[in-house]
């Protein structure tokens, strides 16, 4: 019997069209002599849609003519399942669309890839694939990251952090205590933003604001840190879990500015979707980004890149595959771990094929993980026999325990 996967994608992100197109990607690139496959599209409120054209890209040109013809969902556990539920469900007939054995998010930003949705498919016992609710939250939070990295003795810039009050409050001296810190040229970044969404470089004053601004645009917390004036950007996905993992090639992106920008990683020749007749978009989104593959750098670098790249994956007990992206300084040669991406674009199958492994192998892998940790977790114990209950009664009843 066929294994039923759901894949999700879309959600309540900046980040929503590019988790379209990674989404759609994976459901064409699926052996379907294996696996049973339902996409399931989230809206940018957060509902969930399933129906005949939601693995077609074009479809997305008109979103509400394509949810008009699709059927609107939630996710029920039953007998073990989950099952995908008509809403509003009819008082008579059956109101199952389907069931799914295993969920597989392929969602980018906050909402969604922070540990969001896989709490909800945790709550629900389904098996998913991906890192779980803290590895994705720490992996979306770029201090927590760093903390957690710097403990383990990975390399990463320092950096400090602001919240939009304590800016609103006195933008004044939080200029000054940065620039009593670092000197120029700065990064701001959001702290919880992936795909360069919000990003600038500052170089005095007056920009640095305009880029703390602009951030703030995005999140409540803004990351800021020492720019490297010599830099070359590498990337490497992991593929693997706690146990056991291996990376990838190393790519090294070709960006138009100082900055890999939004436009360089998705518009650059991202928005073309070259695909499939079946709707597929095989080189839309990362796997379009203009790129040196492998990186132009030496053997001995990127052995070391891969190994740091592995570190990383498992300090933070990520599952799946994840891209970890460099930086280095090609003066000093120096490498920083810049942030990881728990559920990548494309998922990286691009930075897999020049080692042999297809894009169908690797989703294979992914799912052969997630079965493997819902075993694991299904051998630890969720309850405590006691009698606590026994003798409680709550409102602090005559002879009863007070709570």
């Amino acid at each position: 019997m066929k294994i039923k996967i759901g894949v999700f994608f879309g959600g309540q992100s900046v980040e929503h069209e590019v988790s379209i197109i990674s989404g759609i990607q994976a459901v064409h690139a699926f052996n379907r002599e294996k696996y049973d496959i339902i996409p399931v599209y989230i809206t940018k409120e957060n509902e969930m849609y399933i129906g005949n054209s939601i693995s077609d890209i074009k479809a997305y040109r008109n979103i509400p003519s394509l949810l008009r013809k699709s059927q609107r969902i939630v996710l029920v556990n039953e007998e073990g399942r989950v099952g995908l539920v008509k809403y509003p469900m009819k008082k008579f007939g059956n109101n199952t669309y389907d069931w799914i054995d295993v969920a597989f998010p392929i969602v980018h930003g906050t909402n969604v890839e922070d540990g969001t949705l896989q709490g909800c498919l945790r709550m629900l016992c389904i098996p998913y694939i991906g890192p779980d609710v803290t590895s994705s939250a720490i992996g979306m939070d770029k201090y927590v990251m760093k903390t957690v990295l710097k403990d383990n003795q990975i390399p990463v810039l320092d950096c400090c952090v602001f919240d939009t009050k304590k800016y609103e409050k006195d933008t004044a001296g939080v200029i000054k205590q940065i620039e009593e810190r670092f000197q120029y040229p700065v990064i701001v970044k959001p702290i919880n933003l992936g795909s360069s969404v919000g990003i600038k470089i500052a170089r005095d004053s007056e920009s640095l604001q305009e880029a703390m601004d602009h951030a703030f645009e995005f999140a409540m917390k803004v990351l800021v840190e020492k720019a490297v004036t010599n830099l070359k950007e590498i990337n490497c996905s992991v593929l693997g879990d706690y146990e056991s993992a291996e990376a990838s090639e190393c790519e090294e992106p070709v960006n138009s500015d100082e900055i890999l920008s939004y436009e360089d990683k998705y518009m650059s020749g991202g928005g073309k979707t070259g695909g499939s007749k079946d709707g597929g978009s095989k080189s839309s989104g990362m796997s379009s980004l203009t790129r040196k593959l492998p990186a132009d750098i030496l053997p001995e670098v990127r052995e070391k890149i891969r190994k740091l790249a592995v570190d990383t994956f498992q300090v933070l007990n990520c599952n799946g595959v994840a891209r970890i992206d460099f930086m280095m300084d090609t003066v000093t040669q120096e490498i920083w771990v810049n942030e990881i991406n728990t559920i990548p674009g494309s998922l990286a199958f691009y930075l897999w094929e020049p080692l042999g492994v297809s894009y169908e192998e690797l989703l294979d892998r992914m799912i052969q993980l997630a079965l493997k940790r819902d075993r694991e977790l299904n051998n630890i114990s969720y309850s405590f026999e006691t009698n606590l209950l026994a003798g409680v009664k709550l409102g602090g009843t005559k002879g009863g325990k007070k709570v």
